[in-house]
């Protein structure tokens, strides 16, 4: 009871209007704060759906926001946490664990958001669904990276990020040899997306050699449906050529939308 009193108390004190900054978001009034020190912020729609729902954005949040526009119209709330750098490793887990634990009780959002997650931030979005499988209603990522090894490594067919693979390495507390037998999450735990019944989309473009989605959507898709679950895929036949077939106009964002409100 008393540890109960100590959070109740720690999130008045996080929440008062003295630590939050206010802007506009499309429109809408968007909070802005500090979670372990790392900026933060969430969108408040004019009137809360029933439930309060929520999407959380991973990475790149500017990116493809169109879905999120309308959502928020539709009286969703959109929260984002910046955990840039980390990739998905523990410290990003427990950041997003604090985030996630001062926004549903702050603005009383549903305990089983929406995860969503763009290119590097499909490590976060899987990784924190792995260990909270039990709050996410469901998963919608963008041309995501499931395996590290993929990107940054660059192991496979795509062009990688020898910095970022380093700065993979270091949040990981991995070595060169230890990297070599790092196995990504998702793959050997997406059992688990199952046993919840996580529903799950993905938007991706066939000519990335950022993301190849051989690599990484393509394969987590193939696990899924051997063990009788689905993924929803979008697919783009070409992305930009300035961003390595990575980039694209969304083609169906209206699509997205239903998937999300249906979850």
């Amino acid at each position: 009871i008393a540890l109960e009193v100590a959070r109740s108390i720690q999130t008045i004190h996080q929440g008062s209007d003295q630590e939050v900054r206010t802007d506009l978001w499309e429109g809408y009034q968007r909070q802005h704060f500090k979670v372990q020190g790392k900026s933060a912020w969430v969108v408040l729609p004019l009137k809360a759906a029933e439930g309060r729902p929520w999407i959380w954005r991973a990475r790149f949040p500017g990116f493809h926001a169109e879905m999120d526009h309308q959502l928020v119209g539709h009286g969703f709330h959109v929260g984002y946490v910046d955990v840039a750098g980390l990739f998905g490793a523990q410290q990003a887990m427990d950041t997003g664990d604090t985030f996630y634990d001062f926004v549903t009780k702050r603005y009383q959002l549903s305990r089983q958001p929406v995860m969503e997650g763009v290119s590097r931030g499909g490590l976060f979005v899987y990784h924190w669904a792995l260990q909270h499988p039990e709050s996410v209603s469901a998963i919608y990522c963008d041309t995501p990276v499931c395996d590290p090894k993929s990107w940054p490594g660059g192991q496979g067919e795509g062009i990688g990020s020898a910095r970022d693979w380093k700065r993979f390495m270091l949040v990981n507390g991995l070595t060169v040899e230890t990297a070599q037998s790092f196995k990504a999450p998702v793959f050997e735990n997406y059992e688990i997306l199952i046993q919840h019944q996580i529903p799950i989309m993905h938007i991706i473009s066939d000519n990335d050699t950022v993301v190849p989605p051989l690599e990484n959507t393509l394969r987590l898709k193939t696990l899924l449906e051997q063990k009788g679950h689905s993924m929803d895929l979008l697919r783009v036949a070409e992305g930009t050529t300035s961003s390595h077939g990575h980039h694209f106009t969304h083609p169906q964002p209206d699509r997205v939308v239903r998937f999300i409100k249906t979850h």
